[in-house]
């Protein structure tokens, strides 16, 4: 399915922006011609970095040995945390990150050493050759073990409504439930990389694979102690991010930067999959639980949820990130008076980071988990007692952390979905098939999602943009996002040349540079078009403006310069019209300045965290999705039949695009919940540590029937011509996926119990949870044989 969008009357689109435009980049990166880190011609003597790891994951370092890696072939330097001439820790927000490992070990595989040589092979040979002596402590690896040890990155956060704990002690209907989600592995396919290269004197110059070269850039300044404008960071493209070179990437930069300082050379630095899948973040692993009261028809009357978030040694992003979980709690449902309580937790693993998502989907899927629960108490349709608790006038219109919900698309989302997909249909078709079927069952789901759209530290919610328009007609835009795949510079581009009339061709989106734009925001929370797309669009307004002052004073009408239009390639006003190029010609010779910059603030933000109240989101962005499923219930082995989606991207920018990012996050996040299965042994060491222990999704893991339609309603809020983010938010679309499972083995007991199916929910948890099923349904059938038989006895004994 494919709908497209057609543009709003009050856009003053020119056709560059709601068509499908290709992505700027994609015939470069099928001809193998797209430039990234370990693409860029490498300076005359440039020098390879590798580090050395530490094998325990707690204890105090009481020696280091290095002799034997300095002694090694090509070996030119070597450096640890001691030799670092500014700053030791790179903690983003808070500290806790040390540059390289200092005094102590925080988890297994943290970097201690690096080490410089000749080449990237012997770098590596010789960072194997480190003999780090260790006083091992006992590590803090569950959940359980960080509570009772009171381990924690970071305080609690807590927000709510009403008073949960009363109407739960009252109340006549009541479920619990706990949840363990498992954390996920970014896998990009270009691992972590940057390319140090020294300037004159203490000026140092990065090319690196990150979403945030600001942060880069302040970071390796505080390193080598020198002040920020002499460091430059110069960021093309990634080869994906998903969030994992967000903060992460920064490490990387630091220590090349590190060793191009101290040895006047060139330094790249790339990490093999082995060790970057050892010593960079995932997404966070949760274990949660929630208390759910409801009335006979199912809406919901109190929520309480204990968030845990699983954060790793250091706080990284953990505190926002745990805040969006509890922030996402809810999904599209009013969850009556609400407690919501979120914990940081600190074990001895590596940092865990952000992730697409940012901690949302850990917290959506408590709110379908529950859900699920109430639906097979009350013996409802699960989508039914969705529809019965989504925000609205007969339920609240306030979440648990005081934002009103306004222009709530989801009731008509999902009577759309459910009336195209046939849901009724297709459960009536399901439960048929699934009573004569002894083996295989089936299962159907469809679950909603309300994303909110915004950083959650205001402060991060500004964008800045640089504009030049050359003598020739051409456009030159820089802007503080990075394109990471996604097609954040397509999107620009066509932007700009809606703005200014001409064809898309005439615009060049360049390298996202410090130099240019600064004191950026990183590109993440689903915001890089809406809030770079706006700093654009005000640089070319202002530029608009400058030239149409210049073109109505030449034709003699300077009082009429507000009325200029700038159209396919032409300059008009009323009769009169130039060529743009003409015009830009004229300017020049007018002395008209053709360069500028623009900037943009998030509107309407205001969330108090003393108080656990405001509005922390500018809007939601919304979406629903079918998935139907069949598992073999002998061997728990299973394949996702068929998948519908209606997802609201706004008035799109480019729909092509956001159909291709909604398919992709879709696969992603089903990856995330059935298939990416990280594992650390009893040691605290990653041992789905490559592609041969660690399954995401192939195109065999494709629903064959998998169809995508734009829902193609504007936002009501003034974001970039009305559109709406698509990065995140269609990522939890896949929860269907995970609901259909379980639909599928709840069938085995005719839809009474709602089994315990902890994530992701690889074949083997499956089979867990059918036995599981099975034997709940053979134990309750065996407790009323015997009721029934002591019952007869009685009545026998009585009549006697």
């Amino acid at each position: 399915m494919r709908k497209l969008i057609t543009p709003s009357s009050q856009d003053k689109s020119t056709g560059r922006v709601h068509t499908s435009e290709k992505h700027e980049s994609a015939i470069r990166q099928v001809q193998g011609a797209a430039n990234y880190v370990d693409d860029i011609t490498e300076p005359q003597g440039t020098l390879h970095a590798a580090v050395g790891l530490s094998d325990c994951a707690r204890g105090r370092i009481f020696a280091i040995n290095l002799d034997d890696v300095r002694a090694s072939e090509g070996v030119i330097d070597v450096v640890t945390i001691d030799d670092v001439p500014g700053h030791k820790d790179i903690g983003p927000v808070f500290k806790g990150d040390p540059l390289l490992a200092d005094g102590e070990i925080k988890f297994f595989g943290q970097p201690v050493f690096a080490v410089l040589a000749s080449s990237a092979h012997l770098a590596r040979q010789a960072a194997l050759k480190g003999q780090i002596e260790v006083e091992c402590e006992d590590a803090i690896l569950t959940p359980k073990q960080a509570h009772e040890q009171q381990a924690f990155v970071r305080p609690m956060h807590r927000f709510g409504q009403g008073d949960a704990d009363t109407q739960l002690e009252n109340a006549v209907h009541k479920v619990s439930g706990s949840l363990n989600i498992g954390g996920q592995e970014h896998m990009y396919l270009e691992g972590q990389v940057s390319l140090a290269v020294p300037d004159e004197e203490d000026r140092m110059n990065i090319y690196t694979s990150s979403q945030h070269p600001s942060e880069v850039q302040k970071l390796v300044s505080e390193v080598l102690n020198v002040r920020l404008h002499r460091v430059l960071v110069d960021m093309r493209r990634m080869g994906g991010g998903f969030g994992g070179k967000e903060t992460q990437a920064a490490q990387w930069a630091c220590i090349a930067a590190l060793l191009a300082h101290r040895n006047r050379q060139a330094v790249k630095l790339r990490l093999p999959r082995f060790v970057d899948m050892h010593v960079t973040g995932k997404r966070h692993p949760f274990s949660n639980a929630f208390d759910v009261a409801f009335n006979a028809e199912g809406k919901i009357t109190a929520t309480r949820m204990e968030i845990n978030g699983i954060c790793g040694h250091s706080p990284d992003l953990s505190d926002a990130i745990v805040d969006r979980a509890m922030f996402h709690a809810d999904n599209g449902y009013f969850l009556g008076d609400s407690d919501i309580v979120g914990h940081r937790l600190q074990t001895n693993m590596v940092s865990h980071t952000a992730y697409r998502g940012f901690g949302g989907p850990q917290g959506m899927i408590m709110a379908e988990a529950m859900i699920d629960k109430i639906a097979r108490y009350t013996g409802l349709d699960p989508l039914t007692v969705r529809k019965r608790n989504l925000y609205g006038e007969t339920t609240g219109s306030k979440t648990p952390y005081g934002m009103e919900v306004e222009h709530n698309l989801l009731p008509d989302m999902i009577e759309a979905l459910e009336t195209k997909a046939q849901y009724w249909q297709r459960r009536e078709s399901i439960k048929a098939f699934n009573q004569t079927s002894p083996i295989i069952k089936k299962g159907l789901a469809l679950t909603p999602v309300k994303f909110g759209i915004s950083f959650t530290s205001k402060h991060l919610n500004q964008a800045g943009a640089l504009v030049h328009i050359y003598t020739d007609g051409s456009i030159q835009v820089n802007h503080g996002g990075t394109e990471m795949g996604q097609g954040l510079h397509t999107k620009i581009g066509q932007i700009a040349a809606n703005e200014f009339g001409v064809d898309l061709s005439m615009i060049e989106v360049t390298s996202t540079r410090t130099d240019k734009v600064p004191n950026t925001s990183p590109t993440a929370a689903s915001s890089g078009t809406d809030m770079n797309g706006k700093a654009v669009q005000n640089a070319c307004i202002t530029l608009k403006a400058r030239l149409a002052s210049c073109f109505a004073t030449k034709i003699g009408k300077p009082e009429l310069a507000n009325h200029v239009t700038f159209t396919d390639g032409l300059v008009r006003l009323n009769d009169e019209s130039m060529a743009f190029s003409e015009l830009v010609q004229a300017a020049y010779f007018e002395r008209i300045s053709l360069s500028t910059s623009g900037y943009y603030k998030t509107p309407k933000l205001a969330y108090n965290r003393e108080t656990g109240e405001g509005r922390p989101f500018f809007y939601f962005a919304y979406g629903v999705s079918m998935s139907e499923v069949s598992i073999d219930t002998l061997t728990g082995e299973y394949k996702v039949d068929s998948v519908d989606i209606i997802h609201d991207v706004g008035n799109s920018l480019n729909p092509a695009i956001d159909i291709g990012q909604i398919e992709g996050a879709f696969i992603q996040g089903m990856g995330w919940l059935t298939t990416e299965d990280l594992k650390w042994n009893d040691s605290g060491k990653l041992i789905s540590e490559n592609m041969a222990t660690y399954k995401i999704p192939a195109i065999g893991d494709t629903p064959v029937n998998f169809n995508v339609e734009l829902f193609g309603k504007e936002n009501a809020e003034d974001s970039i011509y009305h559109s709406k983010a698509v990065g995140e938010p269609p990522f939890m679309l896949a929860i269907s996926v995970w609901c259909a499972l379980k639909d599928a083995i709840s069938s085995l007991s005719n839809y009474t119990i709602d089994p315990q199916l902890d994530t992701p929910a690889t074949p083997e948890r499956v089979l867990n949870a059918v036995v599981a099923t099975t034997e709940a349904m053979q134990a309750e059938a065996e407790s009323k044989t015997s009721h029934s038989k002591y019952g007869d006895a009685f009545s026998a004994s009585e009549v006697s």
